[in-house]
């Protein structure tokens, strides 16, 4: 398999779903084991998808899921067997039935793994500036 932009653009997909349906399996899946994370409400990097895995399990243990979550303005640039997948979301999340949206920007960086399907390796989360 070679990246194309729309590979790029189904592995994101498939990703947004999952963390729109708050589907940790397959949420989790996307990302290589070594992937690593940036988001702007974390005080520090998560340093690997294990990391990020007990954040998660942490925030449904106390209630928290994903309601919706939608992808606009999507940009893919293809470096070799690597891209950079860039867009805005505005996501709406609950915390025991109190709801939240949030507008942010995100980049993902996909490669190529040796299995030859495509992984995240990289997601960074920003908040957005209001409009």
């Amino acid at each position: 398999m070679t990246l194309t932009e729309q590979t790029v653009l189904e592995a994101a997909d498939g990703l947004v779903a999952a963390f729109a349906a708050t589907d940790a399996v397959a949420y989790f899946a996307a990302f290589a084991p070594d992937a690593t994370f940036v988001f702007h409400p974390e005080a520090a990097r998560l340093e690997d998808r294990a990391e990020y895995e007990r954040l998660w399990a942490g925030w449904v243990a106390d209630g928290w899921r994903v309601e919706s979550c939608a992808s606009t303005e999507r940009r893919v640039q293809i470096l070799g067997d690597t891209a950079v997948f860039s867009h805005s979301v505005r996501t709406v999340t609950s915390v025991l039935g109190v709801r939240d949206e949030t507008h942010e920007r995100e980049t993902i960086v996909f490669a190529l793994a040796p299995s030859g399907s495509i992984v995240a390796v990289h997601e960074h989360l920003s908040a957005a500036p209001e409009a």
